[in-house]
């Protein structure tokens, strides 16, 4: 081992051990005092009821853990979003699971509360996954109720979900483990099935001071819509529970009885691991992000036996495409590559930068790989198209622009893993988030932004030192340029970490590079729950 190798290992392990530092501060959600206050009333916290939900020699994958991270400062934060969401298994079955977090304002409901809410049922939608719902909210916070209301994305989608899954056939189960108030109470009666659990569960549209305010009538909450009256006089509730575990239970009993659906028929076989030790990713993978690097050398450490049938090897360098394994599941992986390569009698530095013969590739790639119903893995490392007048004179936006049509019109799965940079019209073309991946996940060396660093900087420094000039102000010396410059940088730097992205569910999650396998066969097996219902058409492409 070298010492480049052995620098890098020591900075991207230190990378990952950020991440579980941080995973466990959200994990504690709103704190011990209000985790104490759930359990004065015989509850279980949030991550309990999950843990003890789902099975135990399953894996599980949390989608959205750092939702709201860095946001709502001034309302005292919203750790996680207020709500855990994953993809676990129950009684032997694939699904998603969405557990209210009480811990966190009461369980209320913010802005990203509705992102997170509504990404989870995306994923159950797409892969036709059953979807239970760990009900234990206060509703809408009010502060920010005109974030979180009245638009197409926002808290009403949630309900209409509801009613197209079910139109769909996808089971959704739902329990009522604490307050469900005001528009969350369509949540789980919109559910297939709803239970509730005596003494701490309660569903109404109006909770007991609303309803004296509004119409005189002095009631409890329990007589209002508590276990008793909605299991035994308005048959709202389908099963009545003595407590947590006893609900949890039903819900795991009910699962085991589900049958089967048809599946999607992606190919897999025994599954391997790879021959090249995965651990050496972290020595791998430079410590600065415009370093050289051989993705192959990532690549044949996250499929199975280290095997990769590499598509046209020498045509398109700055973009791997090829076929391999992994956990046994047949996928397509296309890269980008930040080696030094030859080409000919040149050499041709690619620093993620995606060229025509790479587009034209790729786009080739990818349309086999629907013909053949092959997953695609996307590995984002890539600074974006190359610009330049050889470049333009060359249709780099036509060539740009096929791929960007193949990825769009892809009928397969497809899954994407940020590991470096992901800039510009180059994050659209490598299947970003706006292109529908069925699961997008970073690793702690991601940067998500429009341009890089020290490009955005120079260009924001000009904009703003010509609106100084406009104001009539004088020249700026070369220490306050130098100062402007190190100001735009921090700000804008700060907004291309992979938190930043993860905070505002722009990715699924930040995951240690060693999770990625786990990420693609999960997501593999939960798309094979959905028949492929439609036919690959690229519409009009220019060739």
């Amino acid at each position: 081992m070298d010492l480049e190798f052995n620098k890098n290992e020591d900075i991207n392990k230190q990378l990952v051990y950020e991440v579980s530092t941080r995973l466990k501060k959200i994990h504690a959600g709103g704190g011990e005092k209000a985790a104490a206050k759930q359990k004065e009333k015989g509850k279980m916290l949030a991550r309990e009821r999950v843990a003890y939900l789902i099975d135990k020699d399953k894996p599980w994958l949390e989608v959205g853990a750092f939702a709201g991270e860095g946001m709502y400062t001034e309302h005292g934060g919203c750790p996680s979003g207020g709500v855990v969401c994953g993809i676990g298994y129950v009684s032997g079955r694939q699904c998603v699971v969405v557990a209210n977090d009480a811990t966190v304002k009461a369980g209320a409901w913010f802005p990203i509360t509705a992102k997170k809410n509504l990404r989870a049922q995306e994923i159950a939608m797409e892969n036709r996954l059953p979807i239970i719902y760990l009900v234990d909210s206060a509703g809408v916070y009010l502060p920010l109720q005109d974030e979180i209301f009245p638009d197409k994305e926002h808290f009403g989608r949630i309900f209409r979900n509801n009613a197209i899954m079910s139109s769909m056939g996808i089971i959704q189960i739902s329990a009522i483990m604490g307050s469900c108030v005001a528009g969350g109470a369509y949540l789980p009666i919109m559910s297939d099935e709803a239970m509730i659990v005596e003494g701490t569960g309660s569903v109404f549209l109006a909770g007991s001071y609303l309803v004296k305010s509004a119409i005189g009538e002095d009631i409890d909450n329990e007589a209002l819509g508590g276990a008793a009256m909605h299991c035994e006089i308005s048959g709202v509730t389908d099963y009545k529970q003595p407590n947590d575990k006893a609900c949890l239970d039903s819900i795991r009993n009910i699962m085991s009885m589900t049958g089967e659906n048809p599946k999607a028929g992606f190919d897999r076989i025994k599954p391997a691991s790879p021959k090249l030790e995965p651990n050496d990713i972290y020595g791998i993978l430079p410590d600065a992000r415009d370093k050289q690097y051989d993705m192959r050398d990532i690549i044949l450490r996250l499929l199975d036996d280290s095997e990769f049938e590499e598509y046209k090897k020498e045509y398109g360098q700055s973009i791997i495409c090829g076929l391999g394994r992994v956990d046994g599941w047949a996928v397509g992986i296309v890269a980008n590559q930040r080696k030094v390569v030859k080409s000919g009698k040149k050499e041709m530095q690619f620093g993620g930068v995606i060229y025509s013969d790479s587009a034209d590739k790729a786009t080739r790639f990818i349309m086999n790989c629907n013909q053949k119903k092959i997953p695609l893995v996307f590995l984002q490392d890539v600074t974006g198209f190359m610009v330049g007048s050889r470049s333009e004179q060359g249709g780099i936006i036509k060539d740009g622009a096929k791929m960007v049509n193949a990825v769009a019109n892809s009928v397969v799965p497809k899954f994407t893993i940020v590991i470096g940079n992901s800039y510009g019209a180059g994050n659209y073309a490598m299947c970003g988030k706006a292109y529908d991946p069925r699961l997008i996940y970073a690793w702690p060396s991601a940067k998500i932004a429009v341009m890089g660093g020290s490009q955005a900087a120079k260009t924001l420094l000009q904009i703003q030192a010509a609106g100084l000039k406009a104001k009539g102000e004088e020249v700026i010396t070369p220490e306050r340029e130098a100062e402007l410059l190190k100001q735009i940088s921090d700000r804008y730097d700060s907004q291309t970490t992979p938190y930043y992205a993860a905070a505002r569910l722009w990715v699924d999650g930040i995951i240690d590079p060693l999770e990625t396998r786990k990420v693609i066969s999960m997501g593999i097996e939960a798309a094979n729950h959905a028949p492929i219902e439609k036919a690959f058409n690229v519409g009009i492409i220019q060739t």
